[in-house]
């Protein structure tokens, strides 16, 4: 077994052993990269020379014994809509994609802090708006257990960069299941907090009553090492929750006494691959194997969540993206007659077609005559959907069920079908609605041996209960092993 292939865990300890030195073991990462990034495109940026620095900060200050962050010397990419000094952000659009922002986002500071060595920006859907990574601008990322599927999207890069071990973690966004989906797809462990547990200060909004910022990882062990260092008060985000942080990395192995599973019966109606639906099935039942009381639950306003989610990220999406006008900062045309000309024309070349989807979408929801049918009407219904998990969490401790409704789809496949291709995240998106923590971990394969995740959901600010329940199952099975073979 390669260094790249060992979990989080084992890296630590064996940086913490001397086994190898955090440049070696970042030169591995490195070399992987440059043998398998030009198949698997999950980078927009590679940062090779400033992360072997990083690394080899990082070996003198342990030499000396001083003390060290928690990551420290463990590489990390960031999907690259994630503000980072000196480095270009370009969030997979032509918009941004010479821009290279003056500050760090809050969560870089946080890893920089940690002593994470930050080895590049991985790729994402254009402003993460997409469920493919087909949205990106400036590339396009393939899902490593099959080249010719789509990762997910929006934060597909990440999802690749570890199912591919170029990096043991990355970080990544999460609107309507953009951490959940790929990870699902690619076979390793997302997870979106609650909203508010991580500050999204320097995240480039698309939608900010849903956007948050989570972990992926090849396991939950590493995700929870993660996590730990991403949440944390933000005075700068007004969103972020000021409450303490939980060791996750501490008792995540610690198995829940008395686990509530509860099971929503609607997820395994008409829409879902029968591969998937077994495969959930079976994952539930290692739960009741280990003592786990199953029980049924109710979601009934979920079955809204596609048509409320897509009112209220399009209206919030096409308020965010109206600074992108050609004057302060990114792309502005070369030829345009007056202002409102080049307005028009900067915004005509520098955004994709499903961005341009959306802010027209956005902005009829939100034009007068038409916000309270619409817009108005999804908040108030979003109000519904937070009731039902809250009805819900007074009988259960986590609710399980399936990611996706399919293993990943061809590339190309849904591209020129837009509702197919929104309804990949029909399982994730109440989750963003409700603000609520979700994690999907590998459960499984299909037939043709693509992944298959296994979605948990929790209370707000229950992010140490979902762990500690994911890793109960982790713990049980295998799938979370497995490597795509190049």
């Amino acid at each position: 077994m390669s260094i790249s292939e060992l979990t989080t865990a084992e890296l630590q300890s064996g940086l913490q052993a001397g086994t190898f030195s955090a440049v070696e073991l970042t030169q591995s990462y490195l070399d992987a990269i440059s043998r398998r990034e030009e198949s698997v495109g999950a980078f927009l940026t590679v940062c090779g020379e400033s992360a072997l620095s990083q690394a080899a900060a990082v070996d003198a200050r342990r030499q000396s014994g001083e003390q060290l962050g928690t990551l420290a010397g463990i590489p990390v990419a960031l999907k690259d809509n994630i503000c980072t000094a000196g480095t270009k952000t370009t969030c997979a659009s032509r918009m941004l994609e010479n821009f290279v922002p003056p500050y760090d986002a809050h969560i870089v500071t946080r890893l920089k802090a940690a002593d994470a060595v930050l080895v590049g920006k991985t790729n994402l859907d254009e402003y993460a708006m997409g469920s493919s990574t087909e949205n990106s601008a400036l590339g396009k990322t393939r899902n490593p257990w099959d080249l010719q599927r789509t990762p997910g999207g929006s934060s597909g890069g990440s999802a690749a960069s570890v199912a591919a071990r170029l990096t043991p973690l990355s970080v990544g966004s999460d609107t309507g299941g953009s951490i959940r989906q790929p990870a699902s797809f690619c076979g390793v462990v997302g997870m979106k907090p609650t909203y508010g547990r991580v500050s999204r200060y320097g995240l480039v909004a698309f939608a900010s009553s849903l956007d948050q910022i989570g972990p992926f990882a090849t396991d939950v062990t590493g995700a929870a090492s993660l996590l730990e260092v991403l949440a944390g008060h933000d005075e700068r985000d007004s969103t972020s929750v000021n409450r303490p942080v939980p060791e996750y990395s501490r008792s995540v192995e610690q198995p829940l006494e008395g686990l509530r599973v509860g099971v929503v019966q609607e997820h395994f109606a008409e829409g879902i691959d029968e591969e998937v639906a077994s495969s959930i099935r079976a994952a539930i039942e290692v739960y009741r194997s280990l003592g786990a009381e199953i029980v049924d639950v109710a979601l009934p306003h979920s079955k809204y969540g596609v048509a409320v989610y897509y009112l209220i990220a399009s209206s919030e999406a096409s308020s965010n993206l109206a600074r992108y006008d050609g004057v302060h900062y990114g792309h502005r045309a070369s030829e345009f007659e007056n202002m409102v000309d080049m307005y028009a024309a900067s915004r005509a070349e520098g955004f994709g077609d499903e961005v341009k989807r959306r802010i027209m979408l956005g902005v009829y929801a939100l034009s007068e005559g038409y916000s309270d049918q619409y817009y108005l009407k999804a908040l108030k219904v979003r109000r519904l959907i937070r009731n039902d998990f809250d009805a819900a969490f007074k009988n259960v401790d986590v609710i399980a069920g399936p990611t996706c409704p399919t293993p990943a789809f061809k590339i190309g496949e849904l591209v020129d079908d837009p509702l197919q291709m929104y309804l990949a995240d029909v399982y994730t998106i109440s989750a963003n609605l409700a603000g609520i923590p979700g994690i999907s971990v590998p459960a499984g394969f299909s037939p043709a041996g693509l992944p298959i995740g296994l979605q948990l959901l929790a209370a707000p600010f229950e992010e140490e209960k979902l762990l500690r329940a994911a890793r109960m199952f982790e713990r049980e099975t295998d799938f979370h092993t497995k490597v795509p073979q190049f």
